[in-house]
């Protein structure tokens, strides 16, 4: 079996058509067609079968899918062996949260770009819990996530985690609300006891955070919105519909004030998380290598 063939069929077990994998690989659908057909003639069995007007994989071809890519990054491997000054080439599937792309890959992908042509970076906006599902069906390779140091998130020993930065949150309230105290988030929050809290709609750790420090100030917070943007949350705060978490260091609209959360803080910490010993594979490992040696000289906030 002629192992280059193997990343045409994983595309097309990703995309679902030819004409996708010829637009996502640069290549032709003919091509692609020739290639697939001649990986069915090679294994002994079709990995393609009609589906309407396009195809989709037949068991053994996603089966052999399956393989296709710890067999790539065997191969990878090897050539990194038996040659070291080899070019890092491949593609890098990504899913994260959107500000851990936007200031903390793009970045990467723009510098990537030049230095190392053969590295193609993929990316899926999701939050922590869809990235993790994506990456543990083998969809993604690489998973930027977040959980806040109040609301930890489960560890998991199929995984690696790899920090990369932290940022403080603050009590976002309408000025004239606020400030009321010096920043202890237990006498913050009972003075704030009876307004609406806004939550996020696609994470419950924000809610989580909220509670933990209602319950150790005596009382549940009552989360009556949910918003999936935090440009959302400050319209809701002017509306005077509620209060919620923003970053500590965010530049917010004219009206809202951000109270301190101390004696507990709440910071909200960033990881890059990979499959157990994925991380070796050369492209993913460049990926990561400029990932964590830029978290030292930068803070993010989500957004």
């Amino acid at each position: 079996m002629e192992t280059r063939r193997l990343p045409l069929l994983l595309e097309l077990s990703r995309v679902g058509s030819m004409r996708g994998v010829a637009d996502a690989l640069g290549t032709t659908t003919s091509t692609v067609s020739q290639q697939i057909a001649m990986l069915s003639r090679e294994i002994g069995a079709a990995v393609v079968e009609p589906a309407g007007r396009g195809v989709r994989l037949t068991p053994a071809g996603r089966r052999l899918a399956e393989h296709a890519r710890p067999i790539l990054a065997a191969v990878e491997a090897a050539h990194a062996d038996l040659d070291p000054d080899a070019e890092p080439a491949g593609t890098v599937r990504v899913a994260g949260f959107v500000t851990a792309i936007r200031k903390s890959l793009m970045p990467i992908v723009t510098e990537l770009t030049a230095s190392h042509p053969q590295v193609r970076v993929i990316v899926k906006e999701h939050e922590p819990d869809a990235a993790l599902a994506l990456l543990a069906a083998g969809e993604v390779d690489l998973a930027l996530t977040y959980d806040y140091n109040l609301a930890p998130a489960e560890s998991d020993a199929a995984l690696d985690s790899l920090p990369l930065w932290s940022t403080p949150w603050s009590l976002a309230v309408q000025t004239h609300d606020g400030p009321k105290t010096d920043g202890d988030a237990l006498a913050v929050f009972n003075n704030f006891r009876g307004h609406d809290w806004i939550g996020n709609s696609r994470n419950r750790a924000d809610e989580d955070v909220l509670r933990i420090i209602g319950s150790m100030a005596g009382y549940d917070p009552r989360v009556r919105h949910q918003a999936d943007t935090l440009d959302l949350v400050e319209d809701l705060i002017l509306a005077g519909m509620g209060i919620g978490l923003l970053p500590a260091d965010r530049h917010t609209q004219a009206g809202i004030t951000l109270v301190p959360l101390t004696r507990p803080d709440v910071r909200l910490r960033a990881y890059a998380r990979t499959r157990r010993g994925r991380g070796t594979w050369p492209p993913l490992e460049l990926v990561l290598t400029r990932l964590t040696g830029g978290a030292s000289q930068s803070s993010h906030r989500p957004s």
